[in-house]
């Protein structure tokens, strides 16, 4: 079962999902906030990043899945971030009982073709990886990814993120990595539960771009731009993320139906 953290209780169930270059420490500033909230409140650390190992091949989406089964939990509003909003779509398309509500924070999309400046940055990551150069590794991530909100605390916080990150799934074997969901753009109009779609004004090109499409593709759909945000708002300003979360998943969005018999075997 993934790694995780659980606080809160009421009659709704909130899973959160961090970003590709963070791990579940990314909530810290949302996590105690929700549960005050009233909401039962997970977040985890997908395989292959802060405590959870890359120890068989393995689908996400499926990953979170079987977390919810093990916590007891039938349906429950997933946030994500970044690569963790992919994530959460992936579920409701491949789980579509499961979910009750999404929250997808500067949200990768399945199926996106990625820009030649997005994938221009990926040779870039690759490259400083293969010479062994970690750090400048890790140092290109939080350059990217953090908008001008975020202070030296946030950016020390991703770094340290980050390299854990690259330190667990380069000492995977091979075979181990990820398999492909099955899952494309076009299923994407079969999710009909509630979603807030937000994207931040300082992202990178491809992601404010994939917030259009999420909003226009995604059945019931809402779109907030935060004029303030690059693409990790849930850390450059903590507070404002975890009122705009709030608001939405206690407004009648969809998760109060979730029914719950959330338990705490171990992580």
């Amino acid at each position: 079962m993934l790694s995780h953290d659980l606080a809160g209780e009421g009659p709704s169930v909130v899973l959160l999902l961090h970003s590709g270059v963070c791990d579940r420490r990314m909530w810290d500033g949302q996590f105690a906030a929700l549960a005050a909230a009233g909401m039962r409140v997970v977040r985890c650390d997908l395989r292959g990043f802060g405590e959870t190992p890359v120890d068989a091949p393995h689908i996400h989406s499926d990953d979170v899945v079987e977390l919810l089964d093990g916590l007891g939990v039938e349906r429950a509003a997933l946030v994500g971030s970044s690569f963790g909003g992919e994530v959460a779509l992936e579920v409701a398309v491949r789980h579509p009982g499961r979910v009750s509500a999404l929250v997808l924070l500067c949200s990768g999309m399945p199926g996106h073709e990625a820009s030649d400046e997005l994938r221009a940055w990926g040779r870039r990551e690759d490259e400083l990886i293969e010479a062994g150069d970690l750090d400048g590794a890790v140092a290109l991530n939080v350059d990217t990814w953090l908008g001008p909100e975020a202070g030296a605390e946030a950016r020390e916080r991703v770094r340290r993120m980050q390299r854990r990150a690259f330190d667990v799934q380069l000492a995977a074997p091979e075979e181990f990595g990820p398999l492909d969901p099955g899952v494309g753009a076009a299923d994407l109009a079969g999710v009909d539960v509630p979603c807030l779609v937000v994207s931040g004004a300082h992202d990178v090109p491809d992601f404010r771009e994939m917030a259009t499409r999420l909003a226009a593709v995604l059945p019931d759909a809402q779109h907030v731009d935060l004029d303030w945000a690059g693409h990790l708002p849930a850390l450059e300003r903590p507070e404002e993320t975890a009122e705009l979360l709030a608001e939405y998943l206690t407004d009648g969005s969809g998760t109060q139906d979730a029914t719950t018999a959330l338990t705490e075997p171990g992580r």
